[in-house]
């Protein structure tokens, strides 16, 4: 027979088993949090492969507590709808261009590809540290959703169009049908442009058909994954109209608030690693797809000074107006950028 004190010891270590094991299994027993994500696609865009590649890094270094399922844009909701989605908590994040839902904020454009506006780096300087995001929140008050810090890729200048016409003049522009979209495309229309929205999933086909003559989408390296080469012979380079091409990661409110807090650090960490990535990705390859343009026989030029100067004018009287008319946050955000270029010495 054991000895009481043997005894005491034989219960202590069955004590310390029966723990373990009521530990191991209430850790089994946590429910993992599943979040849906969806950028705009499609699969070839390097927003919707970056956005795939962060939603798999978020699921690894979480360590199986949460995983994020990515979704490719036009699977879930119409493509370009995905933060009406993240609002009506449809899905729980998204990755887009803010100038997609200028139907909910006039502002949006402000933020996403704007004539005039500040470039890539200076950008995500003003959101992060000049007191960009918080405006934007200020801007989507009264929605179930919300931005942070690090939350914007900046992303390199788009191309100014990819066209069958080639532009010299400002009169060229005049009945050119374009697909555009923001502020950019409300600035080519009061000078003439025809233009309509379509999801980059369908422009080449658009080209194709005649219903568009020119487009503009992303950056060079982006483009020629598409295949744009095929469509367009003429790929025109100017700043002029989206010195960056911002996209924004949308959180539902709810979803966020419901995240423990280490998983919130988690979260914003990864997301703000893979925002920094695409900038830096696309930066390099566009000098290789620059190239592969010219390559693939494309005229590559930049647009003339000429039309440059006429768009630059047009746009500032556009905003002079629109910052009469739209509410106060647009007033605010647009002065705040200003300020911040004015600051920079752009």
């Amino acid at each position: 027979m054991l000895s009481l004190k043997k005894q005491y010891y034989v219960l202590f270590a069955i004590l310390i088993v029966i723990l373990l094991l009521v530990n191991s299994f209430s850790v089994i027993a946590q429910k993992k949090i599943v979040w849906k994500s969806s950028s705009f696609g499609p699969a070839s865009n390097y927003s919707q492969i970056h956005h795939d590649k962060c939603c798999e890094a978020i699921t690894q270094a979480s360590g199986g507590r949460m995983e994020v399922q990515a979704f490719v844009g036009g699977s879930i909701v119409p493509e370009t709808k995905e933060l009406d989605a993240v609002i009506e908590g449809v899905i729980d994040l998204c990755y887009t261009c803010p100038m997609y839902n200028l139907d909910k904020w006039p502002a949006a454009g402000l933020i996403s590809s704007r004539p005039g506006g500040l470039p890539g780096q200076y950008l995500i300087q003003w959101f992060d540290y000049g007191g960009g995001y918080e405006l934007m929140n200020e801007m989507m008050e009264g929605y179930n959703c919300m931005v942070m810090p690090g939350f914007l890729s900046p992303e390199p200048g788009e191309v100014f169009l990819h066209s069958k016409v080639k532009i010299e003049t400002v009169d060229d522009l005049n009945g050119l049908k374009v697909r555009t979209s923001g502020d950019g495309g409300e600035i080519l229309a009061r000078m003439g442009v025809s233009t309509i929205f379509l999801p980059g999933g369908e422009l080449y086909e658009a080209m194709q058909r005649g219903t568009i003559d020119a487009f503009e989408y992303a950056g060079l390296s982006t483009n020629w994954s598409m295949h744009f080469n095929e469509i367009a012979e003429y790929v025109i380079l100017s700043p002029v109209r989206a010195p960056s091409d911002p996209h924004v990661w949308f959180v539902n409110k709810d979803s966020w608030e419901a995240l423990p807090d280490d998983l919130k650090v988690l979260v914003q960490n990864v997301i703000g690693r893979w925002t920094q990535e695409q900038q830096n990705f696309e930066s390099h390859y566009d000098i290789e797809a620059l190239q592969n343009f010219k390559d693939a026989g494309c005229e590559v030029y930049d647009l003339p000074k000429e039309v440059e100067d006429a768009i630059s004018k047009e746009a500032k009287e556009f905003y002079t107006e629109k910052s009469a008319e739209e509410s106060e946050v647009f007033a605010k955000i647009l002065n705040s950028m200003n300020e911040y270029a004015e600051l920079s010495g752009l």
